[in-house]
């Protein structure tokens, strides 16, 4: 088939790779404008034109793709099938009857649950124990059209974002695929995939700067999957308190919870134990153990290496930094 490719992010790039090995004829990338690294930046922030450059396949970047610039940019490529994932902007009815049979979309979850931009973060901080990536025939309605193809994978007990987002775009390629088949065969009339359960949907909105802040009022297993879940955006923080200076804001890098073996009158936030290179920390319901951290500023640290250039003792507390009020 004839395809578009539509994608700006990591998350697109083994489909992407995929298609352009298939039998399938891949004619034009449609990405989001995004600038390119200038003197000493290395990392893209946009790795699918990288992709489409090195491959000699045609880029386009519109602004907009529901304008009719856009639609008629689209049409022009006389697609097949669109085949969308990690792109970044809604198609209008308009865009995605650009192609005769319309598009599908790769999405990181199990359809309904986690319809958004943000559904791996949200299955780790849910603390499922699988996820996976379903595949949809798409409608006007974000993550709403029939599911054509799934695939289903445990979450590991330590695993962060970044390491299951990986797994799942990898999986993602023998879905669309499988996809791309089945709509390949399909009379363009009759009722194809299997329809969403309006019941069991469950939103993934975006997480804003502010919300990764530690709250230790939560409980250590919670605060663990935040950790997990928030890498590397909006990252987790959280401050010492020092008396006499400044807060000293602090990344959390890494982190396990653990039971407090005995009841203490400790106030969450508080530090409870340094040794063993480990750096304990009192919730509301258990003991968040940081392994690793970044001090404002700083590199990533190991727990040890903090502990001794920082000389935080038990007895420190941390929370979120006290508000000055300007005058």
């Amino acid at each position: 088939m004839r395809l578009v490719m539509m994608g700006t992010g990591p998350f697109a790039v083994p489909t992407f790779e995929a298609l352009l090995e298939s039998g399938h004829e891949v004619v034009a990338l449609v990405t989001r404008p995004t600038p390119t690294p200038k003197g000493r930046e290395k990392q893209s922030l946009n790795p699918m034109r990288d992709v489409a450059v090195a491959r000699q396949i045609a880029v386009h970047a519109p602004e907009s793709i529901n304008t009719p610039e856009s639609v008629a940019l689209l049409t022009s490529l006389a697609a097949d099938l669109l085949i969308v994932c990690d792109y970044g902007q809604i198609l209008k009815p308009a865009a995605l009857a650009a192609a005769r049979l319309g598009g599908i979309n790769l999405h990181g979850s199990l359809l309904p649950k986690y319809r958004g931009s943000a559904p791996v973060h949200w299955s780790i901080l849910a603390g499922d124990a699988t996820t996976g990536v379903s595949v949809i025939h798409m409608t006007p309605r974000l993550d709403g059209g029939p599911i054509l193809a799934v695939r289903e994978t445990p979450i590991g007990p330590e695993e962060t974002m970044p390491e299951l987002e990986l797994r799942l775009s990898t999986m993602g390629v023998a879905a669309v695929l499988e996809a791309i088949d089945l709509l390949e065969q399909w009379d363009g009339t009759s009722p194809i995939g299997t329809p969403q359960d309006a019941t069991l949907v469950t939103k993934a909105p975006r997480f804003a700067r502010g919300d990764g802040e530690l709250d230790y009022r939560r409980s250590a297993v919670l605060l663990a999957r935040q950790v997990r879940a928030f890498k590397p955006w909006p990252g987790s923080y959280t401050h010492w308190l020092r008396e006499g200076q400044q807060p000293l804001r602090l990344i959390i890098d890494r982190a396990t919870a653990e039971p407090a073996e005995t009841a203490s009158a400790a106030p969450p936030g508080t530090v409870v134990d340094v040794a063993h290179g480990k750096l304990t920390v009192m919730t509301a319901d258990g003991l968040l153990v940081v392994t690793s951290l970044q001090p404002a500023g700083k590199r990533v640290l190991s727990a040890a290496e903090f502990l001794n250039g920082y000389g935080l003792k038990v007895g420190a507390q941390l929370g979120p930094a006290p508000v000055v009020e300007k005058l």
